[in-house]
């Protein structure tokens, strides 16, 4: 296997937080925000409200990190994991309700919104889908044409970004595994999840030194490489987030915040 040079050679780590629900605690999302660069901030819809968000913001300008909205299905139920079948103007509405839910509150920490990450069911179904990937990314090209799209590599939303020409940014899964075809491993299955923090470290660099996606049979796929997402909502996602994180800066990578970027300015 051929290893890229990795010398001055920007990456992100986002993480999505202020996900406050019976499904989830957000107890660590302080700890988290002096590690990622950019947050995935819940809208209110699967989980968090006004409480919540404010925290993420406050805590995100204190630490540099910047904010990106993660809109769902309104399904806080579900933690929106289930599919819905939506109208594409209702798709619309939902993304853009949320969006300026969150851009309120940042404005009134001096803040703004600066990317956009779907959540659930909502993101893995325009994972598949090119006309709801088509849809999502009209609408937040539509809202502010500096949105940057953060969307999981090789994916149908990938696709309909690179057709529209906006500002998209893709990314990993730190602590999942994919399968054959470049999706990720449900969640329901046994092999879905990576909870040790030295096997997602060893994870994350490979598929970064190779831009390719590590799948479960061993398989690799040719993929762009922007970002690292680490999921707060398992008992080790600390202790892998720094362990990823030092592990990218000990191997030459430069970390930035999506808007920082040098493709985004």
């Amino acid at each position: 296997m051929l290893y890229l040079t990795i010398k001055s050679m920007e990456i992100n780590i986002n993480c999505d937080l202020g996900e406050k629900s019976k499904h989830h605690s957000n107890k660590y999302d302080p700890d988290l925000l002096e590690i990622i660069n950019s947050a995935n901030v819940a809208c209110g819809y699967h989980a968090g409200d006004k409480e919540t968000m404010n925290q993420v913001i406050k805590i995100s300008k204190k630490n540099g990190v910047s904010i990106g909205a993660h809109p769902s299905f309104n399904d806080p139920e579900n933690f929106g994991r289930e599919r819905m079948n939506l109208s594409s103007s209702e798709i619309k509405k939902l993304i853009i309700d949320q969006y300026e839910i969150l851009q309120k509150i940042a404005s009134e920490n001096g803040e703004n919104v600066s990317h956009i990450k779907p959540h659930g069911a909502l993101n893995n179904m325009a994972c598949e889908d090119i006309e709801l990937a088509t849809t999502l990314a009209k609408t937040i090209k539509d809202i502010n044409k500096d949105l940057i799209y953060l969307v999981p590599t090789g994916s149908k939303m990938q696709q309909a970004a690179k057709k529209l020409h906006m500002k998209f940014a893709c990314e990993i899964f730190a602590d999942r595994n994919y399968e054959d075809d470049g999706n990720l491993v449900s969640r329901k299955k046994p092999h879905a999840l990576i909870i040790d923090p030295e096997q997602a470290k060893k994870h994350v660099l490979k598929m970064v030194q190779t831009q390719s996606l590590n799948c479960h049979s061993g398989k690799q796929i040719p993929c762009e490489i922007d970002s690292v997402c680490i999921h707060g909502d398992n008992l080790s996602a600390l202790a892998t987030a720094k362990s990823i994180k030092e592990n990218l800066i000990e191997n030459g990578l430069e970390l930035k915040t999506l808007n920082n970027m040098k493709k985004f300015i």
